[in-house]
């Protein structure tokens, strides 16, 4: 079977809104994929400003947003679609939406974005609220793209994807496991702000400092990193265990990033290491907006050089759009009814089928 399908996604990073038009085609249980189109649509300081702080709205502010957000994803699409000539080709739509909450201890999680709105934008059928099952069943909702990693990048042994948070998908006894390493990229970009920049482009002031070995030590003593998977982070959780450390100091920001950067590769390593591979050389599949930071990646390939892991960073569009790509894939999965986030990934009593479906 065949599918035609645009995922979107949009991650802690708040840097944009991927939207991926996708080929998937599964054959005797192979999958495979072909990216046809791929756009990352800026967010305007506006909607930055919405989407980063929706969590404190009151309630009837909070559900006007849902919708208008439904909205604003549906106008995208549709400008998307008319730019590359999609009428008449695409199946139908898998949205993300914007995680605004997430606490899977409570069975509750939310991704902003309505996708009876999106429907209603484009006149396709959408799949939404992608982590819903996973958590009402007891699962941290979190990470999701496993599912992809395994039917689309099972070849390699880890894979990473760096974003606002980082998550690490890796194998034992041949199933998926995964969770969030650390907070990443939110963090990152927090610093460059203070420096008026938006990111710290390659890592370029982060290669500039010098470490700061008492901070070092304080990022890495966070208790989140000594709990065992099943695990993930909320925007929140993220933030509180990193930003006090280095937005509240004083040091200086090219020493704070270089730090953080380090502190990132070395989680990564600290993770990675408590699922060893027992082969001579082993790969990680390394994407997100991180695999751009030149400084960062070469920091991975030395810690990860100890465990005979090999970085792999893959072609432009893979880093940019993996994700989205996997959204398609999980919309998919549950178009056909078939099981799209993994309890042996979030700890939930069992595998299930995630996603609501709008028709118009």
């Amino acid at each position: 079977m065949v599918y035609y399908v645009i995922g979107l996604m949009s991650g802690s990073s708040l840097d944009g809104l991927d939207i991926a038009y996708v080929q998937l085609e599964e054959v005797r249980g192979a999958w495979r994929y072909d990216l046809l189109a791929g756009e990352c649509i800026p967010y305007s300081q506006d909607w930055e400003h919405k989407l980063k702080h929706a969590s404190g709205m009151h309630v009837s502010e909070f559900l006007k947003l849902h919708t208008a957000y439904g909205r604003y994803l549906g106008h995208h699409v549709a400008d998307f679609m008319n730019r590359h000539h999609l009428e008449h080709k695409v199946h139908f739509i898998s949205s993300h939406g914007h995680t605004v909450f997430h606490e899977p201890g409570n069975r509750t999680t939310f991704q902003l974005g309505d996708g009876a709105s999106i429907a209603a934008a484009v006149q396709l059928p959408v799949v939404s609220d992608l982590r819903a099952m996973d958590v009402a069943l007891g699962g941290q909702g979190a990470p999701i793209v496993p599912i992809g990693d395994q039917l689309l990048f099972g070849r390699y042994e880890y894979l990473l994807n760096i974003g606002g948070i980082a998550n690490m998908t890796v194998w034992q006894d041949g199933q998926p496991i995964a969770f969030d390493v650390c907070a990443a990229n939110q963090v990152l970009n927090a610093l460059a702000e203070r420096e008026g920049m938006t990111m710290d482009k390659g890592g370029a002031m982060a290669a500039q400092g010098n470490m700061l070995y008492g901070v070092l030590d304080r990022l890495n003593a966070v208790d989140y990193y000594k709990r065992p998977a099943p695990k993930s982070l909320s925007n929140e959780d993220a933030m509180a265990s990193v930003f006090p450390v280095l937005l509240e100091s004083s040091n200086d920001t090219k020493d704070m990033l270089h730090t953080a950067t380090v502190h990132i590769a070395r989680q990564v390593a600290l993770a990675a290491a408590k699922y060893p591979h027992n082969k001579d050389e082993a790969h990680m599949l390394v994407t997100g907006g991180g695999a751009f930071n030149n400084f960062l990646i070469k920091e991975l390939q030395r810690e990860l050089a100890l465990l005979k892991i090999d970085v792999v960073v893959p072609d432009a569009d893979v880093i940019k759009y993996k994700e989205a790509i996997v959204m398609a894939l999980i919309g998919t999965l549950r178009w056909r009814e078939e099981a799209n986030v993994l309890s042996s990934v979030t700890g939930a009593s069992a595998d299930s089928i995630n996603g609501a479906l709008w028709m118009v």
